[in-house]
């Protein structure tokens, strides 16, 4: 039976499948599970079985503030994409801000900003959550942990620590990459890579290039893309040998953030996300005066690795929090966190909160196929994630 490709987002609590058609690049909505509060994140096992979800009634940036804060398992359903609870649930510490899995899925990875802390969990041979992997040994974390990724070997992980810009109360807080050995769920401290004493440097989310030896950085706090690359000791490069923006143009007035980073799976582009969140406008009200809501796409040249900046893109929306790419690297598929009233002169209209998805060309560059909206209410559009399904299913009890 053929795969299926499910996108799941998540709408505060409430998390919805739907079908992808990759050749018509069209969604058909499915089921809806609602979670005792609201979706983090979420990543799916390698067999595309299993859906583990971190959930949290904490806000961003208030880490244990808060009452509810879990990671659970769903067994997905081949034909439709619905999720059933599998196995327990565990009760995490604190706000989970990212999650994700090593290669062979035999572990998930909890990483959380405040306090700063990162937890390792086994999963069963049936794909159920297995025991906390109790550390051998400390290890040194960054300043606001934002994501934790696993590299493609399997033999190390890396922490995102994002830093902070200076404000009237403290001076800047800087970034850094810490990598880590990766064995068995055990982390050991290996480097710590912060050019400029991290001073300047806000790196937001990694990707691995799938064939060579280079590390993409999309930097958050100063809207650029950096390119790193493991020397052949297996450390990673202290310095990026490439660092260039994310933005069509530079506004000082406006209030940008570099987002996620995305390989082609046939390694020849990457893509990163712009977003221009909202302003507050007369009477705080929400209002988008302008800015970046776009992707950069890049060709990677195939020698050096260096990105070259061949497109931007308008994503049809404010504020793209999430982007993937589906599994035949046709789809680009973008969700929009909220609505957000644009003022166009003396007017306003309603930009509605949505999944854009783009075709990807031969050359790298995407154009929009279809938008689809959605009713967000006062909740986000917070998470948003792709799983290829097999169609036929073999998993024991």
């Amino acid at each position: 039976m053929r795969t299926k490709t499910f996108l799941y987002a998540a709408i505060g609590p409430a998390l919805t499948c739907h079908l992808l058609d990759s050749d018509g690049a069209r969604l058909t909505k499915g089921d809806s599970l609602r979670l005792p509060a609201a979706v983090q994140y979420a990543v799916a096992h390698k067999s595309g079985r299993t859906l583990y979800v971190a959930s949290s009634d904490g806000a961003p940036g208030l880490g244990i503030a808060g009452s509810i804060h879990r990671l659970e398992a769903f067994r997905i359903e081949p034909r439709t994409g619905a999720l059933t609870p599998h196995g327990a649930p565990r009760v995490l510490p604190s706000r989970p801000i990212h999650v994700s899995a090593d290669p062979a899925s035999r572990h998930l990875l909890v990483a959380y900003s405040v306090p700063a802390a990162v937890e390792i969990y086994r999963t069963a041979p049936d794909e159920t959550l297995g025991s906390l992997v109790g550390q051998l040994a400390a290890i040194t974390l960054g300043r606001f942990l934002h994501h934790v990724h696993v590299t493609p070997d399997g033999c190390r992980a890396i922490l995102v620590c994002r830093g902070h810009d200076a404000t009237t109360e403290q001076p800047e807080q800087p970034g850094s990459l810490n990598v880590f050995s990766f064995d068995d769920g055990q982390l050991h401290d290996q480097q710590v890579v912060a050019p400029q004493g991290g001073y300047g440097f806000g790196p937001r989310d990694v990707d691995c290039h799938p064939a060579k030896p280079w590390l993409y950085v999309s930097q958050e706090r100063q809207n650029e893309l950096a390119m790193f690359a493991w020397s052949a000791d297996g450390a990673l490069e202290a310095e990026p040998r490439l660092r260039v923006s994310t933005l069509a143009a530079a506004r000082p007035d406006v209030h940008q953030l570099a987002g996620l980073v995305r390989v082609h799976p046939n390694g020849r582009f990457v893509y990163v996300a712009n977003r221009a969140p909202e302003i507050r406008g007369p009477g705080h009200r929400p209002a988008f005066t302008g800015g970046d809501n776009t992707i950069a796409v890049y060709a990677i040249d195939p020698e050096s690795g260096e990105p070259q900046l061949i497109q931007h893109v308008d994503t049809a929306g404010i504020h793209c929090r999430c982007f993937q790419i589906d599994a035949s690297g046709r789809l680009l598929i973008a969700a929009h966190i909220t609505a957000l009233k644009v003022r166009e002169g003396a007017f306003e209209r309603l930009v509605p909160a949505g999944i854009s998805i783009f075709r990807i060309a031969d050359d790298g560059r995407l154009t929009l196929a279809r938008r689809h909206e959605e009713d967000v209410g006062d909740d986000l559009l917070f998470w948003m994630g792709l799983v290829a399904v097999p169609g036929e299913q073999s998993m024991s009890a």
